[in-house]
């Protein structure tokens, strides 16, 4: 296996890890930085740059192991951890549906840099925009409070997030606070939602493209999911805490700022973001 490839790797990894939780997109992060670090244009690297994010859910797991544990224990008996599971199932759903139908057609036309940082740019006005609400139209404080209606609604904003640059966890986390979740209670559903949608894209994707693997790519991966993982459970720690006394309009600005500067730089020849 070649070095200079594992260390690319392992680049991915880390921006797949930094990015996946936060309202930023990560696979916009994940298209940029393969079109700077070649490599990754073919269908073996669009299934790793899917498959990684396999390894920053295992970190989401980590971080909230005993919600999971103790919701997993009381299922059988008790309606607060049934409604969760209830929720998370109702959330998910939008995704495999929309994603089985349009999911090929987006990915051949819209993976591109240039869209991905229009979309940057529109999401962090979305985000200000998000951020400006009034205090009394928050209607769910905690997770646990949700509804199956809130659930789908939330489920269907994340579906924003097939298009490449909008960001799964900004359109579940920013979605689900103009829909009347607390900032906490947003980004708590958002990471237990990501947990069936990621494994089960990261999984789907290495089924339908199996026949561009084999054996020898193992090392690429493992290298990915290692790094991925690592670097997301220092994120989502990081950002749990951030969000108690923060809020999204940082990240807001950074999106419109990254954005301007990929379409400058493209416009301009500066960087040749690869297609």
């Amino acid at each position: 296996m070649d070095i200079v490839l594992l260390a690319k790797a392992a680049v991915m990894g880390i921006v797949e890890g930094l990015t996946e939780f936060l309202p930023i997109s990560s696979t916009g992060h994940l298209i940029l930085a393969g079109s700077l670090l070649g490599g990754f244009g073919d269908n073996r690297g669009k299934v790793f740059e899917i498959a990684i994010q396999t390894g920053a859910i295992f970190a989401v797991i980590l971080v909230y192991w005993q919600k999971i544990k103790s919701t997993v224990v009381a299922l059988p008996r008790q309606p607060k951890a049934q409604r969760l599971a209830l929720n998370i199932f109702i959330g998910f759903l939008p995704a495999v549906v929309l994603g089985l139908l349009f999911g090929k057609v987006i990915k051949e036309h819209l993976f591109i840099p240039t869209v991905v940082a229009s979309t940057f740019i529109i999401g962090g006005f979305i985000i200000l925009w998000a951020e400006k609400r009034p205090p009394g139209s928050v209607r769910v404080e905690h997770v646990d409070d949700l509804t199956p209606w809130d659930a789908l609604k939330v489920g269907l904003v994340q579906c924003f997030a097939m298009i490449p640059g909008t960001s799964r966890s900004g359109s579940t986390i920013i979605g689900g606070m103009l829909l009347g979740l607390s900032r906490q209670a947003a980004t708590d559903f958002s990471f237990f939602l990501a947990i069936p949608t990621l494994i089960g894209a990261g999984l789907y994707s290495i089924y339908k493209e199996r026949a561009a693997l084999s054996m020898a790519d193992i090392p690429l991966f493992a290298v990915g999911l290692v790094f991925s993982f690592i670097s997301a459970w220092l994120c989502v720690r990081w950002l749990l805490k951030f969000i108690s006394t923060h809020n999204f309009i940082p990240f807001a600005w950074y999106r419109i700022a990254f954005g301007i500067l990929v379409l400058a730089t493209a416009w301009t020849g500066t960087v040749v973001w690869a297609d």
